[in-house]
């Protein structure tokens, strides 16, 4: 019995045989010198730093009017909020479907040209235009009536076509800096990069879009809402289109992948190999049912207790200057914290805890405007501080835990694996729907009412607003940071996970043939070195 007990540990949780962590030491020494230059030489040139930036541009461009999807569904396009919440019920069931095909599909893919180069190429073109299309339906859709047929048909079919092209062109979109350099410091600028670039993005729809809203409201100008969602749509679908197959084309991957990937049937376990994968999937699941109410809170908070655009911005200059400027912040934080990424993103997760509940304790000053505003600006510019550190580290531990599965198992399933993490999930999803549903109504927000300052005429009703807009998400952030408690791939352990899977990657390049023209050039420059 206890022999069977350790075949089924060994299965599920040791490491696979030929994978880094146990290929022969000696087999590996001959590449010693050229996997420890892959971990400290840099190696992407200027447009491989740049072009996944502006990609990143259009696809927040794209995020930032998303954040206003339920109120442009609810509010422009007019459809009762039950509908809007139970056609995103079923399209996310679809979902559970459709990723799983996507992820089998992306990590069996080996081309000449790479593995996530060929989605993102003819993937982006549909996805971007889809998106466009939904965010025009309010111009030629003007029924007034909340249950109209057609206007709960169509955002069913946009959503349905948004989400599959989505699928097919952000699994591999999400993965390819992984694969472009084993470099850190190349993947840390690429991602300053896209973060910063990408911000400008969401504070350009910010600028445009509340403005125009509250001119609009006030009768100040006649420019339908309906034609301002066309407009950013089909903006962030051109930049977005060109953007992308840009980087497709340009972009070179340089991790070499195994040529012949595991059984599906094998792969999508293999978030058993990787512990701090499986403690954030656990993480992930707790807190999967959790809802916001599904409504664009800020906007209500802008519009209606701030008072329009104007003390908006107010509230929000500290933030909008200190953001861009916390990138001074990234060299002073890994000091700080000796570059161990595991401390610094727990304690900058817990400033974020500390900067909500400081926002809310304007509560009891709602009806006060400047009272309000000057909590919201000291919190909110707080939060600012850590942004640039905090996305950096963030995104770096992430593929950290990515290449962990690929030095236990050999192999890198970004796509497979999740198949067990998102059919899981979406067990939550009815329950996620449904406190969606709760907290809308707890809030007692009247969307038939015009956003203009104040115009609820109700203390609480704001008072719930604002708990919903600032920090009804803390409760996950909080139990999804626990698993960094127990990270413990930092220092001498993560440096010698990355030279032996380093190592191991030098010697399949060299055993293999018509793979990615990128990986055997970073070789033979180290090699020079």
């Amino acid at each position: 019995m206890a022999d069977e007990e350790k075949r089924v540990l060994h299965t599920f949780f040791d490491a696979e045989d030929n994978s880094a962590a146990t290929i022969d030491k000696q087999k590996l020494s001959e590449y010693s010198d050229i996997a420890v230059r892959m971990f400290h030489t840099r190696v992407l040139d200027g447009k491989e730093l740049a072009v996944p930036a502006i990609a990143q541009f259009a696809t927040k461009v794209l995020k930032a009017v998303e954040i206003y999807e339920t109120m442009y569904f609810v509010n422009v396009l007019k459809i009762n909020m039950a509908y809007v919440a139970a056609i995103k019920a079923l399209i996310s069931i679809y979902d559970s479907l459709n990723d799983p095909l996507m992820g089998i599909a992306y990590d069996r893919t080996r081309t000449r040209w790479g593995k996530a180069r060929p989605y993102i190429l003819f993937g982006a073109l549909p996805y971007f235009i889809a998106t466009a299309l939904m965010y025009t339906g309010a111009v030629f859709l003007k029924n007034p009536s909340g249950n109209d047929p057609k206007k709960i048909m169509f955002v069913f079919i946009m959503l349905f076509v948004k989400e599959t092209f989505s699928t097919i062109y952000n699994i591999p979109r999400d993965n390819i800096l992984t694969l472009m350099t084993p470099n850190p410091r190349d993947r840390i600028t690429v991602n300053l990069l896209q973060t910063y670039i990408g911000e400008w993005g969401s504070q350009i729809v910010y600028a445009i879009f509340l403005p125009l809203m509250e001119l609009n409201n006030k009768g100040y100008i006649s420019l339908p809402l309906s034609h301002v969602f066309a407009i950013l749509g089909w903006i962030a679908a051109g930049i977005g289109i060109a953007g992308n197959i840009s980087m497709a084309v340009t972009c070179k991957e340089r991790v070499m992948l195994q040529q012949k990937p595991a059984p599906i049937e094998k792969s999508i376990f293999y978030v058993l190999k990787n512990k701090y994968m499986l403690r954030n999937f656990i993480a992930n699941f707790a807190t999967s049912w959790w809802a916001d109410g599904g409504y664009s809170w800020d906007v209500v908070s802008q519009q209606e207790i701030f008072g329009g655009s104007i003390w908006s911005a107010i509230a929000y200059a500290p933030y909008n200057v200190i953001d861009p400027l916390s990138v001074a912040f990234i060299p002073k934080f890994a000091k700080l914290f000796n570059n161990n990424n595991r401390n610094e993103l727990i304690a900058l997760r817990l400033w974020d805890a500390v900067c909500v509940i400081g926002m809310w304790s304007a509560i009891p000053f709602i009806d006060k405007r400047f009272v309000t505003i000057a909590i919201y600006a000291l919190f909110y510019g707080l939060n600012a501080v850590n942004n640039g550190p905090a996305n950096v580290v963030e995104g770096e531990i992430g593929r950290e835990i990515s290449d962990y599965t690929e030095y236990m198992t050999g192999e890198r399933p970004d796509g497979s694996v999740n198949i067990l993490t998102n059919l899981i999930t979406k067990i939550t999803t009815p329950l996620n729907t449904l406190l969606t549903i709760v907290l809308f109504k707890w809030s007692g927000y009247d969307t038939t009412i015009d956003m203009l300052p104040w115009s609820q005429g109700n203390k609480k009703v704001y008072q719930k607003v604002w708990f919903l807009f600032n920090g009804i998400n803390i409760l996950p952030r909080i139990v999804k940071v626990i698993p960094y408690f127990f990270y413990d791939l930092v220092g001498e352990k993560r440096e010698k996970m990355y030279v032996e899977l380093n190592e191991r990657r030098a010697l399949m390049a060299k055993k293999s043939e018509g793979m990615d023209e990128g990986i055997n050039e970073m070789i033979e420059m180290l090699a020079e070195e």
